[in-house]
């Protein structure tokens, strides 16, 4: 099924989606290491964000602490329609990261963070109704003791929802590369949908081509493997084929959750096509190149508002309807 972004019922086409993974307080601050203000963030939480401002169901299953950092990230995910799960509730202290721009707006980061997961029964997860879509990745699938539990989680959820899982990898926490991808490989295998940059794949696996390990990732088990090339757009292989496109000339005010806005816009155009849930894994393995194209349109335009403003803000469905 293939579907456009400017009809009626485009707008209907909404997700109830789980996410699993860090929230936390972004530090920021400029080349010379001026401050330029704190952010929510952390990219599981940002993935969540970007799916309840798109109109999506989105809950969140993460780790915070009853402090004045807590508080912040509590109210601003609640406030653009996130559901916190109660569980989340249990650290001591909020997790915070340092990013550092650098001339061109471009992050790099520093962590001081617990990641644990306290788990429930999955009616708690995922709401009476269930979930369409659970999404993870990043230091809350790599970060021990919660990454195990993410894991386990995600065995007893993918067969009811479609798994979306970004690396999204932070050699600062993660430790040597090839640790860190062998880990890795344990959640590309289960997962449905792999978004990955360019950049984590320059680190993972240095001198490698990235559309030849998206092929290899591809025959590990997902349906669909993307890979972002900030300002070159991004690549996506399917059963069907190879697609590209290119990313709208913006200007960039900084990169910070470019990445978790563009796989927030994907699993939304993956929802417009009808393509999301357990009962639609068949369907979303056989995707035809036209509607993955179709499905990274609409994660580039959210990840390109994204980048025009500061911190980790992306759009609302609104900002998106044609006017």
């Amino acid at each position: 099924m293939s579907a456009g972004f400017d009809s009626p019922a485009s707008l209907l086409a909404m997700a109830r989606g789980l996410v699993i993974g860090e929230a936390l307080l972004d530090v920021v601050t400029g080349p010379d290491d001026e401050a330029l203000g704190t952010h929510p963030g952390g990219s599981p939480a940002n993935v969540a964000l970007g799916l309840a401002r798109l109109g999506h169901d989105a809950r969140l299953l993460t780790w915070l602490g009853p402090d004045d950092a807590g508080r912040v990230i509590l109210s601003h995910l609640e406030t653009s329609g996130v559901t916190v799960i109660p569980a989340s509730a249990g650290a001591e202290r909020t997790s915070v990261a340092r990013a550092r721009l650098d001339a061109h707006g471009t992050a790099s980061y520093d962590f001081d963070i617990e990641w644990r997961v306290a788990t429930s029964d999955l009616a708690t997860l995922t709401g009476a109704a269930g979930v369409d879509v659970v999404h993870t990745g990043s230091i809350a699938t790599i970060l021990q003791p919660g990454s195990s539990a993410v894991e386990a989680l995600l065995d007893r959820l993918m067969g009811q929802a479609t798994i979306t899982y970004d690396p999204n990898a932070r050699p600062a926490l993660m430790g040597e590369a090839d640790i860190t991808l062998a880990k890795i490989f344990a959640f590309v295998e289960t997962a449905d949908v792999v978004k990955v940059s360019d950049e984590d794949l320059a680190w993972l696996l240095p001198g490698t081509d990235p559309m030849d390990v998206a092929d290899s990732w591809l025959m590990r088990g997902p349906s669909v493997v993307v890979v972002t090339l900030g300002g070159g757009g991004a690549d996506a292989v399917c059963r069907s084929g190879w697609v590209h496109l290119d990313a709208p000339r913006i200007d960039v005010v900084d990169t910070v959750g470019a990445g978790d806005a563009f796989s927030a816009g994907l699993i939304d155009g993956l929802a417009t096509a009808d393509l999301l849930g357990g009962g639609r894994r068949d369907q979303l393995r056989t995707i035809d190149t036209q509607t993955l194209l179709n499905a990274m349109q609409r994660a580039i335009t959210v990840a390109g508002i994204t980048v025009g403003r500061a911190g980790a803000d992306p759009p609302w469905r609104r900002e998106l309807e044609p006017r």
